[in-house]
């Protein structure tokens, strides 16, 4: 997939009612010890975007440790190797891992971190895939590259998913045609203009939650800050109301893209790469970052990974109350499985945010 500079337009849209109200019971979480249980280490170099890294298989992580639960504080740690001297024309190893269990429509994935990875090369993503991409689509509830301020959502589908009168707080929409085979996969996309919302910002709040409501009525994404979690999130509830939420940072409603028709039953996805067809994008690099990102800052003693690192309290599940939202197996942690994961934003769309 080659990256493509676009331009993201800032639309002001009207604030619309929230979307229709849903109750759902918990049904998986990862935590604490066990939070590594049911995930697969992807074990290839990026083949998927072009990235300066290889992803550790799970036999090599137990030596390489960089992806581990933190026995002070039992949050798990995913980060890029920064203690390693990469000589050039190798590339510096990172994870990706993938959820055993897809979750199907009728599902919310609440997942509450202290920390995101972020600086120069590095993009990072919390997201979503059905295995047979583009088919059953992708979500991508967190994404964001280099030195950026703000934390940017997608969809990304096969022909005729669109953003049509969505019920969101953001204005700030980047693309409304959530296809992958326009634009080279820019997808939908939704910048949140809350600069607390990525980076160095993010950890300085305290970091915070994303609640990624999988509806037949549509996708909706909401952001709280650390300050600002609800009580409905914060006491770890066995069920969560999405109507008590307030309004999503993003949304595309069904009537823009019917969610029956383009999307299947995802696999959850925590993953960082370096440099590659985003980061790595001459344009979009020289936005926040200065010199050449592969010979500068995946090379070398690897200390500009220092903040390259997710740090996760948990990543909950839950499903529509009376419904079974879990399919067993298909991950899509694979080597050569499809990635979807292309929405290319730019800085000036990122600048027009933080300008508004």
């Amino acid at each position: 997939m080659s990256a493509r500079i676009f331009t993201a337009a800032a639309s002001l849209l009207p604030l619309l009612a929230p979307t229709a109200a849903s109750s759902y019971d918990l049904v998986k979480e990862y935590s604490g010890d066990s939070f590594f249980d049911g995930w697969s280490f992807y074990g290839n170099f990026d083949n998927l975007t072009n990235g300066d890294a290889t992803f550790l298989s799970s036999d090599e992580n137990k030596d390489a440790q960089l992806a581990y639960v933190d026995s002070s504080t039992s949050h798990a740690i995913i980060k890029v190797d920064n203690t390693t001297n990469v000589p050039f024309n190798e590339k510096r190893n990172t994870i990706r891992i993938a959820s055993e269990d897809r979750y199907d429509i009728g599902s919310v994935f609440v997942a509450d971190m202290y920390h995101v990875p972020y600086g120069c090369s590095v993009w990072p993503a919390w997201w979503s895939q059905a295995p047979d991409w583009p088919t059953g689509g992708e979500i991508d509830t967190f994404e964001g590259v280099n030195m950026v301020t703000m934390n940017q959502m997608a969809l990304h589908t096969e022909e005729g998913c669109t953003q049509n009168s969505p019920s969101q707080s953001s204005t700030l929409v980047n693309s409304t045609d959530c296809n992958y085979q326009a634009n080279e996969n820019e997808g939908c996309v939704v910048t949140d203009p809350e600069t607390q919302s990525y980076g160095e910002a993010f950890a300085k709040a305290g970091g915070g939650v994303w609640v990624t409501e999988f509806a037949e009525t549509g996708i909706s994404i909401w952001f709280y800050q650390r300050s600002d979690v609800p009580d409905a999130i914060s006491s770890n509830s066995s069920s969560i109301d999405t109507s008590s939420l307030g309004t999503p940072v993003a949304n595309w409603p069904t009537g823009g893209c019917d969610i029956d028709t383009y999307f299947e039953a995802q696999s959850l996805i925590f993953d960082i790469t370096l440099c590659g067809d985003f980061a790595g994008a001459d344009n979009v690099f020289a936005e926040t970052c200065t010199g050449y990102c592969y010979e500068d800052y995946v090379v070398g003693d690897g200390s500009a990974y220092n903040n390259a690192y997710f740090d996760i309290a948990s990543v909950r599940v839950y499903g529509a109350s009376g419904t079974n939202v879990v399919v067993g197996g298909d991950s899509a942690a694979a080597p050569n499985a499809e990635w979807g994961l292309g929405s290319l934003l730019t800085a000036a769309g990122l600048l027009l945010g933080v300008a508004l």
